[in-house]
């Protein structure tokens, strides 16, 4: 879902610039006046050059932006601030911090923690079931975004393991739901997850599960109109998550050449794990998550989503003159 971008502009040498930077100044005794006048002349130069050169490191700058917003799906680098809150975690660690921590190793544990993608299958995932490779490592892939397992969303279809899910933990202590994490059943070495970062998912498991069903249909996968309320939800959206998704949801498209895959086409096909990034992020990228939100806010956002644009066919372009012109006609 949601990139971050790290620019690296080299910035010119200003002070060889303005080393070979002369004054032709006429051939005459120097007076007092003459050297003041030549230094704020200097002065003013300098400044003007100084200027030019910060308009173009920022002109090159927001050409890149621009550029890089067009590819919008492709991986970028995060700048040090930006990886330590991707990957880092706060000395005095809020709830709310440890349960979106916890959500985002629950999807995707090697993108959350910035460990190496695991090989191979999953040895306790079920020969039966269809997935294979390091996506059966995955704490979603046997228990479902919506938490249900075989009972939910994934009771049928190429996610499907007839594995029970994880509501049945809600509400214990994370102390007791820790050796669940450590059976043969969950083959997480301390190299994939050390014990602090399994206690995360522990406390996620705990107190950070929400059911699903009052607001999204099982059976169609999609979210129950009037479960929330779009206007609380809209004005979420608009001063949060616009500042990446753009106020209609399409400023960043996952999508590859004509298929576009916007924020609402997500809502629209995927609500259960759209709920999920709402919640706590999506792993490994700087995303802002709404944990500290109530549920009912979330919900509220969720609903708000379901209603963006799927593609570019209503699409309109801000300052386009003879569309314009055209509607004034």
């Amino acid at each position: 879902m949601m990139q971050d971008m790290k620019l690296m502009v080299k910035h010119p040498n200003r002070r060889s610039a303005l080393s070979q930077h002369t004054l032709a100044l006429p051939e005459r005794p120097t007076t007092d006046d003459d050297q003041r006048n030549r230094e704020e002349e200097q002065m003013r130069v300098t400044s003007l050059l100084t200027r030019a050169t910060a308009l173009a490191v920022s002109a090159t700058i927001a050409l890149a932006a621009g550029a890089n917003a067009q590819e919008s799906a492709r991986p970028q680098e995060h700048g040090p601030n930006q990886q330590y809150f991707v990957h880092g975690a706060p000395q005095v660690q809020s709830l709310e911090w440890t349960i979106a921590a916890g959500g985002r190793i629950y999807d995707n544990w090697w993108e959350a923690l910035d460990r190496d993608m695991p090989e191979g299958t999953n040895p306790a995932y079920p020969a039966s079931a269809e997935q294979s490779g390091p996506g059966t490592y995955r704490c979603k892939e046997c228990h479902g975004w919506d938490y249900q397992g075989a009972d939910g969303i994934y009771s049928s279809g190429s996610h499907y393991t007839g594995i029970i899910g994880v509501m049945g933990v809600s509400g214990q202590p994370p102390e007791s739901i820790l050796p669940i994490l450590r059976d043969e059943n969950h083959p997480y070495t301390t190299d994939m997850i050390n014990d602090e970062e399994m206690l995360r998912v522990a406390t996620f498991l705990s107190e950070g599960l929400v059911d699903m069903t009052p607001f999204i249909d099982r059976e169609t996968r999609q979210v129950i109109v009037g479960s929330g309320d779009l206007d609380r939800g809209r004005a979420i959206f608009q001063t949060t998550c616009a500042a990446c998704h753009g106020f209609d949801g399409r400023a960043l498209d996952w999508g590859q050449g004509d298929e576009h895959n916007f924020v609402g086409t997500e809502a629209a096909a995927l609500p259960d794990e759209v709920f999920n990034k709402i919640s706590n992020a999506h792993p490994g990228v700087a995303m802002l998550n709404m944990r500290a939100f109530s549920v009912q806010d979330r919900i509220n956002v969720m609903n708000y989503i379901a209603t963006l644009p799927t593609g570019l066919d209503d699409m309109i372009v801000v300052g386009d003159d003879d569309d314009q012109d055209q509607d004034d006609g």
